[in-house]
């Protein structure tokens, strides 16, 4: 049986909702984080990147081991990748959020990823106000690597989003 690799819009809102009923600050990331930017769905997902306080690490892997997921890859403390036959793959980030807002995420190779307070939005999708990375972090988190076909395509959303908010022709 070939596994599921698409998070369908309707997956992601019952993430949401377990995330929701766990009273812990989180964000969505990644190109959900962005279609939750836009307002709408803008392609297919293999994942929900979410990252969170990683206060509630064992307390979210028991959530969602709960639910059905199993852990696939685990670079702890940096992100754990865990998969379900329904909902697919949901990519979880460890922050240690400090108290004037901004974080930190270890880095795989020892040091850390940086996370300004600014970076921390929300945005509406589906009705509902949704934590998310803000466009600018998002734009940030684009670079450094080669990008996918998908990454381009979450760029150039980004973009009109900008065009979108300030009217740039």
């Amino acid at each position: 049986m070939k596994k599921k690799e698409i998070v369908t819009k309707e997956n992601l809102i019952e993430v949401l909702d377990l995330l929701d009923s766990m009273e812990m600050r989180y964000w969505i990331d990644g190109g959900w984080g962005i279609d939750i930017l836009l307002g709408k769905q803008n392609r297919e997902h293999r994942d929900i990147d979410v990252d969170f306080d990683g206060e509630f690490t064992e307390t979210l892997l028991n959530k969602l081991k709960e639910k059905g997921y199993e852990i696939v890859v685990d670079w702890s403390p940096s992100r754990i990748e865990l998969y379900h036959p329904e909902l697919s793959y949901i990519d979880i980030h460890p922050l240690i959020i400090n108290k004037d807002g901004s974080a930190r995420q270890a880095d795989p190779q020892g040091g850390w990823y940086e996370f300004e307070s600014k970076w921390f939005s929300t945005a509406v999708f589906e009705g509902r106000v949704i934590p998310c990375i803000s466009a600018e972090a998002q734009k940030l988190f684009h670079s450094g690597y080669e990008l996918r076909e998908v990454d381009k395509i979450d760029l150039k959303n980004l973009d009109s989003l900008q065009y979108k908010y300030f009217n740039v022709t």
